[in-house]
């Protein structure tokens, strides 16, 4: 029986991300993020193309100059909304963090189409979860469970023991990643609600520490999810080798002024400081910015990246 296009673009969607995920996990890939992105963008596409098909919403592109008429590829096909558009859509029934994944993905894929900058698989691999796991939810939202992707989930397995010396390397990898995408990231996440960023549907993390099997069955799973307010949780180690990854540094102003100079950034003082952190309401806590700590405010990496980025456009 011949499937409805509706179904056929729900079942073309599902198969793009699970070829972005496949991809991504494969050790011998080298294009790990630039295809990751390539393929979800499409799966994303195709998911919203068939929601719209569903609720007779037109998602053609109108002529500009007849809009009685719609627009046509080369070869005669109509042209359809990129995801740019399906996202601006008032019907686009995603949600608002969900929608800042994905433009934050467009605006990376933009920025990277044409070079290869070492070091984003690991530094935005939050976000490419959670525009998996996002994917999953609302194809089952928006179609049903059948469609879920549930099933196809499994673990990376590793060819070396994840331990600090091994983050510390991932980590290095960082400073390959070029200045204009540093400075892309930045400016992004500036304009971000402090609470968004940590929002699961913007960027996915997990904590893992290293455990000692001391029950029946529990030697073979890789990942054991426990409840955080359980006994259990509350004797983990508090010092186990992650913290170092979690803790955010935090810099005085001195050390701020002396970053941005190491940058590249000239005739950046004290004065110009204070200026531009009062210009942007920099020590709202709802920015994200820096933090209070015994009566001392702390700025975070976030707003010397900020200032970077916006001192190098003018």
């Amino acid at each position: 029986m011949k499937r409805s296009i509706k179904v056929d673009l729900i079942y073309k969607s599902r198969e793009a991300m699970l070829s972005a995920v496949q991809a991504f996990n494969n050790p011998l890939a080298t294009f790990k993020t630039e295809t990751f992105i390539v393929l979800a963008m499409i799966a994303w596409t195709y998911l919203l193309h068939s929601f719209y098909k569903k609720q007779k919403v037109e998602f053609r592109y109108l002529d500009p100059e007849n809009n009685r008429r719609f627009l046509k590829n080369e070869d005669g096909s109509y042209k359809y909304w990129g995801l740019s558009d399906c996202l601006k859509s008032k019907d686009c029934p995603l949600d608002a963090t969900t929608k800042k994944n994905l433009e934050f993905l467009i605006g990376l894929r933009n920025h990277i189409e044409h070079h290869k900058p070492k070091g984003l698989d690991t530094y935005l691999s939050a976000r490419y979860q959670a525009c998996a796991l996002n994917f999953n939810f609302y194809v089952k939202k928006l179609h049903g469970e059948k469609y879920s992707l549930n099933n196809h989930m499994a673990l990376s397995l590793q060819f070396a023991e994840l331990d600090y010396n091994q983050a510390e390397i991932m980590k290095n990898k960082e400073e390959y990643i070029p200045k204009e995408i540093k400075s892309y990231i930045a400016e992004f996440d500036s304009k971000l609600p402090a609470a968004l960023e940590s929002d699961d549907r913007y960027a996915y993390r997990l904590l893992f520490t290293k455990v000692i099997a001391n029950r029946a069955g529990q030697a073979d799973r890789v990942i054991e999810f426990i409840d955080p307010n359980s006994e259990m949780a509350k004797t983990i180690s508090k010092e186990f080798w992650i913290k170092k990854e979690t803790e955010k540094n935090k810099f005085r102003a001195k050390d701020v002024i002396k970053k941005v100079a190491e940058a590249g950034i000239k005739g950046f003082g004290p004065y110009q400081h204070t200026q531009l952190w009062k210009k942007y309401d920099g020590k709202n806590p709802d920015k994200g910015f820096g933090v209070f700590v015994t009566d001392y405010w702390y700025w975070y990496q976030k707003w010397i990246d900020f200032i970077i980025a916006t001192l190098s456009k003018s």
